[in-house]
């Protein structure tokens, strides 16, 4: 172990693989039913029934540190931990991002990605498509040898370029038996710094970006996250894996995902 971060074995990165990608199904399942008119609650019971019914494993967010949900449902100006509600109904031109993690057989599977509602604003399609481009500027450092802070650095330039605000207070995570592991992933920093990455490494890369500022601010709620001058946040997630030549990622979309392929 580097810092306490486990090294998978290869039995060991196939089990987090399957939960993976069963995480990955439940995003691909849903796409159809983000449309104008539904109801953030019914998104979350359609994810639930999924999880439970057809894939038979178990809804890691339902009683996480008392989440009372199974997705988390973060639309425009939330960043992150929204919770599903018969109250929210989504309109069309919203973004949202639907964040879902499963237990298959101990292991945790954990991924997110933005939807659109309808036809979105110019900013907001600009926001969501530059979120995944850093997204996939961050995977693309991944490899032995490298540092987490060439990871960050990479989101980081990516978002500065846009003129974008990187949200520094919540970070991806080391994923395996545990549901949020060590390592920190940042998603800001300097080349050669940080963690010095090795094959069976297993974490998740989730930035979030800010249309505005990058401050936040915690609801009354103790869970959602909303950014502070009211401006629209995306966020993109994908577990990847340190290989002995560079990376996989574990949850990519079955079949891709409209314009959005597989890193």
């Amino acid at each position: 172990m580097a810092h306490d971060v486990p090294l998978r074995s290869a039995e060991e990165l196939a089990m987090a693989r399957r939960a993976a990608q069963l995480a990955a199904e439940v995003l691909a399942m849903i796409e159809p039913h983000v449309v104008p008119g539904v109801s953030t609650e019914t998104l979350d019971r359609i994810c639930h029934d999924h999880i439970v019914k057809v894939q038979g494993v178990i809804p890691a967010n339902v009683g996480y540190l008392g989440y009372p949900k199974t997705i988390l449902t973060s639309v425009n100006q939330v960043v992150c931990h929204g919770i599903p509600s018969p109250d929210k109904i989504l309109k069309a031109g919203d973004i949202v991002n639907i964040d879902v993690a499963v237990n298959k057989d101990g292991w945790f599977g954990d991924t997110s990605r933005m939807f659109f509602v309808g036809e979105p604003g110019v900013l907001a399609r600009r926001l969501v498509e530059t979120t995944y481009e850093a997204l996939c500027a961050g995977i693309r450092q991944v490899r032995p040898g490298a540092t987490l802070g060439d990871v960050g650095h990479a989101i980081q330039s990516v978002a500065q370029r846009e003129r974008f605000s990187v949200v520094r207070e919540y970070c991806g995570h080391g994923i395996g038996r545990i549901y949020h592991d060590e390592p920190q992933v940042l998603h800001f920093g300097r080349r050669g710094e940080g963690l010095v990455l090795e094959p069976g490494m297993v974490f998740t890369i989730e930035p979030m970006l800010n249309a505005g500022r990058g401050e936040t601010k915690q609801l009354a709620d103790g869970w959602t996250v909303v950014t502070k001058d009211r401006s629209l946040s995306a966020q993109w997630e994908h577990m990847v894996a340190v290989t002995a030549d560079g990376y996989e990622v574990l949850t990519a979309w079955p079949g891709g995902t409209g314009t959005y392929a597989p890193v």
